[in-house]
Parts: structure tokens; C-alpha cells; sequence
């Protein structure tokens, strides 16, 4: 059987090449915002590449492929069609335009430099649970879920749910002229102000769970995947960048802050 470091040198070879063929996408239609679609749909394929090399034997690998496959599909395809429907994201296209003027570097060589490397290793790392779950229920095979990996699916089953919910919930808010320029306090973003961050970070909590279940450790060898899911999506690129410019375009969201939740779903706080 594939060892573990071999399967992941195989993985991470394959996510690069995945990524330089996206890179030639974006640079003959000059728009790199498209990788967002494939962050998602990246883990899936590494999954599946995992499973590939190694085979789906029991029960703890065939919950990660399904689970990472469910979350990783509906994810992508949404974010896709968002893409397709309103274009090229500000955000890639000030990152790239700041990035060329202080680098001097072509617009190929910043998308190269700048979006497509820099994804993979972060796409790769975060997606640890996956690659090494799957190896794990093969290479140490545990006949059944136990508790903590029951509890991972229970949490990954809601984390899905939860960012589907909060991605509807936007996706009709938009839709609705009326709404523009306001801010969406209702539903599941009364309680948290990213429903689909919260989501994203239980599922993969989750995913790391059913690993840990096999043994301490692939839940070791794991566990930086979840937390640095959790800092992106709370302290660098998620929360973080996307509410800096929400503070400058909705004039309600400073209130909207003061009373709802950050990340995890709480009650808003009310007026004294």
C-alpha cells in the first residue's frame, strides 16, 4: 500500500498541476477570481485522489470522502455560479493591481505569484483530515464509528447545513432590489455576522473528528488543517478582509457589529 508521505507527494503533485492549468484559464480570460469555486472543489479532488491510491476500506474513510465530497461540491458549484453571474471579485482585482504596481511584475506573473501558488499549499494544508483520514482507515482500520467519530459527523452534517442555509439566505437577500445598500440581520446572520464561515470551520472540525476517531495519531498528524481553516476564516483573509469593506459600503454594519456575534452563532446582544 501507498505510504502516507508518498500518497501526499502525490496529492500535492497533482494540485499543482491542477493549478497551473487554472492559471492558463485565467490568464487567457484575465480574471483570477474563479479560484475561489475551486478551493472547495480542490479538496474534493484530494480526497478522491487519496481514495484512488489507497481504496475506501471501512467505514471512517467512506464518511471523509462523502462528507468532504458533499461540502466540497455544493460549495464550489455555488460559488461558481456566483462567479459566472456577477463577474470578477474587487477583491483579486485590487490585490492584483497593488501587487503589479509595487512588484513591477507582469499580469501572468502576479496571478502565477500572487493567487494560484499561494492557494495550493494553503488548499493542500487544509485539507489534511481528508487525505490522512482516508489513508489512516486503511492502513489502521477500525471496524466501526466510535463516539468522538459519530460526534464528527454529527458536527460536519451541520456545518454544511448551516453554510447552505447562510448562503441561501444571502443569495435571496441580493435578489431583492429593496435591499440594496443594506445589511442582512435576519435568519441565521441574526446571530452570527458569517453564517458560511461558522459553517465552513464546524464541517472541517467535523472531518477532522472522523480521522481522530481512528487513532491519536492522524489527529495529530491533522489537527493544523482545522486550525488554520479557523485563522484564515477569523484573522486573515475571511472575517477579516471582508468586513473591512462592508464598514466602508453599508452604513448600518457598525451597528450591525456591535450587536451580532463574530463568528460563532449567538443571541445579538440588545440595547441597555
Amino acid at each position: 500500500m501507498t505510504d502516507i508521505v508518498a500518497l501526499l507527494a502525490i496529492n500535492f503533485a497533482a494540485l499543482i498541476a491542477a493549478i497551473l492549468i487554472l492559471w492558463g484559464i485565467a490568464v487567457a480570460i484575465r480574471d483570477v477570481s474563479f479560484i475561489d469555486a475551486f478551493w472547495a472543489f480542490g479538496m474534493v479532488l484530494l480526497a478522491l485522489a487519496s481514495a484512488a491510491q489507497v481504496g475506501i476500506e471501512g467505514v471512517h474513510a467512506a464518511a471523509i470522502l462523502a462528507l468532504t465530497a458533499l461540502w466540497g461540491l455544493r460549495l464550489s458549484i455555488h460559488l461558481f455560479v456566483r462567479w459566472r453571474a456577477h463577474g470578477e471579485d474587487p477583491r483579486y482585482t485590487r490585490i492584483m493591481a497593488r501587487t503589479m504596481e509595487r512588484r513591477g511584475w507582469s499580469w501572468a506573473q502576479t496571478a502565477l505569484l500572487t493567487v494560484f501558488l499561494t492557494q495550493a499549499p494553503l488548499l493542500f494544508l487544509t485539507c489534511l483530515p481528508a487525505q490522512i483520514g482516508i489513508w489512516a482507515s486503511v492502513a489502521d482500520p477500525v471496524p466501526a464509528l466510535g463516539v468522538i467519530g459519530w460526534a464528527g459527523v454529527a458536527a460536519a452534517l451541520t456545518g454544511i447545513a448551516f453554510e447552505s442555509i447562510g448562503d441561501a439566505q444571502l443569495d435571496a437577500f441580493r435578489k431583492n432590489p429593496a435591499n440594496k445598500g443594506k445589511v442582512l440581520d435576519t435568519g441565521l446572520w441574526r446571530y452570527t455576522r458569517h453564517p458560511n464561515y461558522f459553517g465552513d470551520a464546524l464541517t472541517w472540525w467535523g472531518i477532522w473528528l472522523i480521522a481522530a476517531d481512528i487513532g491519536l495519531w492522524a489527529a495529530v498528524a491533522s489537527v493544523i488543517g482545522p486550525i488554520f481553516l479557523t485563522f484564515t476564516l477569523t484573522r486573515w483573509s475571511g472575517k477579516a478582509l471582508l468586513e473591512k469593506g462592508l464598514h466602508k459600503t453599508r452604513p448600518g454594519y457598525a451597528d450591525y457589529v456591535q450587536r451580532t456575534s463574530g463568528f460563532f452563532p449567538w443571541p445579538p446582544k440588545t440595547k441597555g
